[in-house]
């Protein structure tokens, strides 16, 4: 069986994590004692030059926008070079002029930016970084913008939040081709999960209520994540934070606009899911 062709874009100023981690994972899918490659993967340069990534790792394209090579997987990564004009007219319009010919298009983070102005996204469901959708969806209003989904597929088009949202989506896809066992052993090489579902939410849960209390109970979210089989009761959570239980339950729910037995609740039915 021949590989599956993947070709992800490469710019100035690209997200190297947005470019990488999709690439790593594809390559993972061959190491699993599979004799023949998976997949072939090529970066496409805007020309032929070197160019530095956003934390300035210098990458080389293996082919240009001009080439007549074909692909079956188009990847655009994410970038703040992406929102500069000229590179994002050239990116636009190479996509909407090879789109017929490619089985699936994908976008990582802010790379929906050079896929967004084709048209090909009207009316279709969309993901990309929290930080952008509401820019995104007052610059096109015809995407219907998913403002918490981790990845989003819509026909052949799939897009995605940011940075490590994009290695979920590469496992979606290697999953697509060559089934859940590839799928997970790739998963294992790169030490994460076998894919977070594309409609979960880009913050987690103990993240999130880290973000929400920035005092003594900061850390307190993820402690419980990591003793999630253990006693939480209010008691042994308020002793954990040295206070007295009645206090501990006001102060927990200042910080957290919910009780400790709820937020309990909620981590432990996420980590339910998750397996």
């Amino acid at each position: 069986m021949e590989p599956i062709r993947i070709g992800i874009l490469g710019y100035e100023n690209v997200a190297a994590l947005d470019l990488i981690g999709p690439l790593e994972a594809f390559a993972a899918a061959s190491l699993d004692g599979n004799q023949s490659q998976r997949y072939e993967t090529s970066i496409i340069g805007i020309n032929p030059r070197p160019f530095v990534s956003e934390s300035g790792v210098v990458l080389k394209p293996h082919r240009t926008l001009s080439s007549s090579y074909e692909v079956d997987t188009l990847i655009i990564p994410g970038g703040k070079g992406l929102r500069e004009a000229s590179i994002n007219r050239r990116v636009a319009n190479w996509v909407a002029r090879r789109a017929p010919t490619l089985r699936r298009i994908a976008s990582v983070c802010t790379g929906i930016y050079g896929l967004a102005p084709t048209g090909l996204l009207n009316r279709r469901h969309v993901a990309t970084h929290w930080r952008f959708t509401q820019d995104l969806a007052r610059r096109f209003p015809a995407l219907r913008v998913d403002s918490d989904a981790l990845f989003r597929k819509d026909g052949k088009f799939y897009t995605s939040a940011g940075v490590t949202a994009g290695i979920d989506l590469a496992l979606a896809l290697i999953e697509e081709d060559y089934g859940p066992r590839v799928a997970l052993a790739a998963a294992r090489e790169l030490v994460v999960y076998l894919k977070r579902a594309g409609g979960q939410a880009q913050y987690s849960e103990p993240l999130q209520f880290q973000i929400e209390s920035a005092d003594s109970f900061s850390d307190l979210a993820a402690w419980i994540l990591g003793h999630l089989d253990c006693d939480l009761s209010v008691a042994v959570l308020a002793r954990r934070v040295c206070l007295c239980e009645r206090h501990f339950n006001r102060r927990f729910k200042s910080a957290f606009d919910r009780t400790p037995a709820a937020f309990v609740e909620e981590l432990r039915l996420s980590e339910a899911r998750r397996r």
